[in-house]
């Protein structure tokens, strides 16, 4: 999830996987995989940097949790 802001000035989470393109018109406009959009204050730029930050830090926490499986079973503890 990203966090974004509304005109209004009230924060809000996006699913980051579920955006399907961000326009700025003036607005910066997010829309969804489902059509829902939202107008948001932050602009294209920042919004997609935060997308690029969530998705490397899925892909650093998924390397992670694979490579501390694959070290456990690999290295079984005795009791």
């Amino acid at each position: 999830m990203i966090e974004v802001t509304r005109l209004n000035g009230k924060t809000f989470h996006v699913n980051a996987l579920l955006i399907e393109q961000i326009q700025s018109h003036p607005d910066t406009t997010i829309t969804l995989t489902n059509g829902k959009t939202y107008v948001v204050l932050e602009d294209e730029k920042l919004v997609v940097r935060k997308m690029i930050e969530y998705h490397q830090q899925v892909h650093t926490s998924s390397e992670n949790y694979w490579r501390n499986e694959h070290c456990l079973q690999a290295n079984p503890q005795k009791e």
